[in-house]
């Protein structure tokens, strides 16, 4: 039975790696995609935003 022990922890591991895989790319594009990108552009847009008025303030 030693030998049960010592697998169960690797092959419960594997499950679990390949459910995040998996669900990992089943989430990749989609309906969501769209909204996800919208999302990305918009805080990139706010940074940039940001950045360019922290370069327009004079310096004191």
């Amino acid at each position: 039975m030693d030998y049960v022990s010592a697998l169960v922890p690797p092959v419960v591991m594997a499950v679990l790696f390949t459910a995040v895989i998996v669900t990992m790319v089943k989430s990749q594009g989609g309906a969501n995609k769209a909204k996800e990108d919208a999302v990305v552009d918009a805080a990139l847009a706010s940074a940039e935003h940001a950045r360019q008025a922290g370069q327009d303030r004079p310096v004191s």
